[in-house]
């Protein structure tokens, strides 16, 4: 799997091609590109630029679209047949490169050998990662491209590399390295003396610690260290040791001795395996057949938006992405557009505008490819209704079967169906004329009837509720009726839009079926005046609460709060990054990333009380001790781009979760060290309602005169902590990997009562 022997014909990519980088109808440049010789990265630049040029790895793009498969593209349909287009869509919030080339032989050379290089680096074991890794750093260091390294460029390499080490130890370690005693390092060599650097002393304690004779882990040591550490189950130990030592050990010898190196040991640590989130967890592990309402779902706000609510871009790329993320509830605000076909966008704003008839395109196309559990789109309309009609002739027509048209069986339901029995199926969350009883016994009206009123609730009007002294932007419509058309509201079946009055009305007249919306602020009112009514209400229907209509910037508030309530759909802006995302991405990145997590069991029985602000109260409860020791980071990255700096790492560690769970604690910061920083402090937290808690490790660069800089971060919930030593593998701002930056700790979770 060595990407460096890719079966494909990589020679036109390697010798180079010009293509046009397409960025608008109006902004089309050609540019050559080329595969770099490692068949790891891609160098690009255009024809006039002299010798500027730009270069991305392979492993920054997630996938390939063949075709007019972005909004680009298509608006260029007319002038280059799909079969020399495609686009290569990058991981996180980086924009998509569209490319035209001048043939469709040549535009699939590009796409199939892309799509293979992909292939293989998805393919790679640890080892060859690693190997990967030391590669690119050596191309990185070799400023004269003579495929050996000098001591002044280890040097500069070394300062690349985060490490700032003192003269005589970096000479002494390439002295040692340069076996052929030439003055520099060749490929092997730099390999040598790169494993000598990161050699992990605080593994090779606790190795030391197991092994009998010092040099390797017999079988039995092996089995020692997984039960008492890693506290594994004791039944199937000695299954598991061998296993390991079968997947990790390099070595053959120690393998027929079955017994396990340092080498073997590391590479298991590294492994997801060895790693803090449980792998059990990470695949579809909850049961799935439980009422829709009983899950918390993952969930966009203004999915449409790209950026910020006043002047931002409106792109069908952010429903793909959302997708992409393993969003299960997208939101789309539709108005009346030209030629009679309804418009997506912020209203009231400068936002662009995108067609109705896309977005539904682009769900059709893209809402499955992730997880196969329903979909919601939930509709903010503001169409008459004759485009109200057009909207429901889309749905109709571009989602078929898939779009949920009434309930499962025909019969009149007491519950919700459950993400099981609703796979592949889209569900339309809006207004209804009357309720689902009405029109599964027959119309509600004389059949020439064709719309119906309903009380029209605009977001865009809750903004009042957020800043009372902004009388300019109450609407009077607020209160206004609304024209709803029959085909329209015939599309909503399990999830009716209404306007919520009380907890108390809701428990006596509402259907299950009726979905009220909140601004984050009336959600807190209603959490801090009856928390404990609050979370009986979401035992029974389901709730959205969404970002104020203040965040202009696209901000997004803590969902953590809004979970500890069990509201399922938490919207936040996928579009910005930040630690309320993190959350988000840390909930919902259990059970094989679906988008739907089963609430705890006292959040879904409507006769059990469960109040987020005195969790101490509930039956069964059990406060848990968290104890976390972080001894070691490897290899994170620089954030100054200044050639001399260093970072001066710490890390933090926070509990999200009820708030008497809420909390954070900090390790020491290390003086100019971001390549191997040990600390071995040891963090301890008490967890009184662990169904709800995530964990979220922070590293920083410390800066005593400035804001401290971010390096990375993990989040994922403490229900799916594995104990013992493990590697944290860190993620960028935006959620993104950072191979190979990661933490070394220890873990330990214990009964307090």
């Amino acid at each position: 799997t060595d990407p460096r022997s890719v079966r494909v014909d990589k020679t036109s990519m390697i010798v180079g091609t010009v293509m046009r980088k397409i960025k608008s109808r109006t902004w089309k440049k050609q540019r050559y590109f080329k595969l770099q010789e490692d068949c790891m990265t891609i160098w690009y630049k255009s024809k006039k630029a002299g010798n500027a040029h730009s270069t991305f790895s392979v492993s920054d793009v997630e996938t390939v679209r063949e075709g007019h498969q972005s909004e680009v593209l298509l608006s260029i349909a007319d002038e280059f047949p799909p079969d020399r287009c495609f686009t290569l869509v990058f991981r996180g919030r980086r924009g998509n490169l569209d490319l035209v080339a001048d043939s469709a032989d040549e535009a699939q050379s590009w796409i199939k050998g892309m799509k293979k290089l992909i292939e293989n680096l998805e393919n790679m074991g640890e080892s060859e990662k690693l190997d990967q890794w030391i590669c690119e750093w050596f191309k990185k260091a070799d400023k004269n491209n003579d495929g050996r390294m000098n001591f002044r460029e280890i040097r500069v390499l070394l300062k690349m590399m985060n490490v700032d080490m003192n003269e005589h130890h970096a000479h002494r370690l390439f002295m040692t390295a340069d076996k052929s005693q030439t003055g520099t390092l060749e490929d092997d060599e730099f390999v040598l003396f790169y494993k000598m650097l990161t050699q992990r002393e605080d593994v090779l304690r606790v190795f030391q610690d197991y092994s009998g004779d010092g040099q390797k882990l017999s079988l039995r040591d092996l089995e020692e260290f997984l039960r008492d550490e890693q506290l594994e189950e004791v039944d199937g130990v000695q299954q598991l040791a061998m296993e390991l030592i079968e997947r990790y050990e390099p070595s053959d010898t120690a393998k027929m001795l079955k017994a396990m190196s340092i080498d073997g040991f590391l590479m298991y640590l590294a492994s997801a395996e060895g790693s803090i989130f449980h792998p059990r967890q990470q695949s579809l592990y909850q049961d799935m057949t439980q009422p829709l309402n009983h899950y918390f779902i993952s969930s966009s706000h203004n999915t449409y938006l790209m950026e910020d609510q006043l002047r931002g871009h409106s792109s069908v790329e952010g429903y793909i992405r959302a997708f992409k993320r393993g969003c299960r509830c997208v939101e789309v605000d539709c108005w009346d557009g030209p030629n009679g076909e309804p418009i997506v966008y912020h209203g009231h704003t400068f936002t662009s505008k995108i067609l109705f008839k896309d977005v539904v395109i682009a769900l059709r196309n893209y809402a499955f490819k992730v997880s196969e559990y329903p979909v919601i789109l939930s509709t903010e309309n503001h169409c008459g209704v004759e485009q109200q009609r057009v909207m429901a002739q889309h749905l109709n027509t571009i989602l078929g079967d898939k779009l949920l048209k009434s309930t499962l069986d025909g019969k009149i339901p007491v519950s919700f169906p459950s993400p099981e029995e609703l796979k592949g199926k889209i569900l339309l969350k809006g207004k209804k004329i009357g309720g689902l009883e009405e029109s599964l016994n027959g119309p509600v009206e004389p059949e020439d009837s064709l719309t119906g009123e309903v009380s029209d609730e605009d977001e865009a009007a809750d903004i009042d509720e957020d800043s009372l002294h902004s009388n300019s932007l109450r609407r009077m419509a607020k209160k206004s009726k609304q024209r709803l058309s029959k085909e329209l509201s015939d599309c909503v079946v399990y999830c009716k839009s209404v306007h919520f009055s009380s907890f108390k009305h809701s428990r006596i007249h509402s259907k299950f079926y009726e979905i009220s919306s909140f601004t984050e602020s009336k959600a807190r009112k209603h959490l801090r005046e009856a928390g404990a009514e609050f979370v009986r209400h979401n035992a029974r229907q389901l709730t959205r609460v969404y970002p104020s209509g203040l965040r202009t910037d696209s901000s997004n508030f803590n969902p953590q709060e809004m979970w500890n309530t069990g509201t399922q759909i938490v919207a936040l802006n996928f579009q910005t990054a930040g630690v309320e995302m993190d959350l988000n991405d840390g909930l919902f990145g259990q059970n094989g990333r679906c988008g739907y997590v089963l609430k705890p069991d006292f959040m879904r029985m409507s006769e059990r009380s469960f109040d987020p602000e005195v969790p101490i109260n509930r039956e069964g409860y059990r406060p848990l001790s968290l104890c976390i020791q972080v001894i070691s980071g490897q290899q994170l990255p620089k954030v100054n781009i200044k050639e001399s700096s260093v970072v001066d790492p710490f890390v933090r560690v926070e509990i999200h979760g009820v708030p008497l769970d809420q909390a954070k604690q900090e390790t020491r910061y290390i003086d100019n060290n971001g390549f191997n920083p040990v600390w071995y402090d040891t963090l301890r937290f008490t967890i009184h309602a662990p169904e709800l808690a995530l964990v979220r490790f922070v590293v920083e660069d410390y800066d005593k005169a400035s804001r401290n800089d971010f390096v990375g971060q993990y989040t994922l919930p403490f229900s799916c902590i594995q104990q013992g030593y493990r590697h944290i593998h860190l993620l960028s701002k935006d959620g993104t990997s950072i191979p190979p930056a990661s933490l070394f700790v220890h873990v330990r979770i214990t009964n307090l009562v």
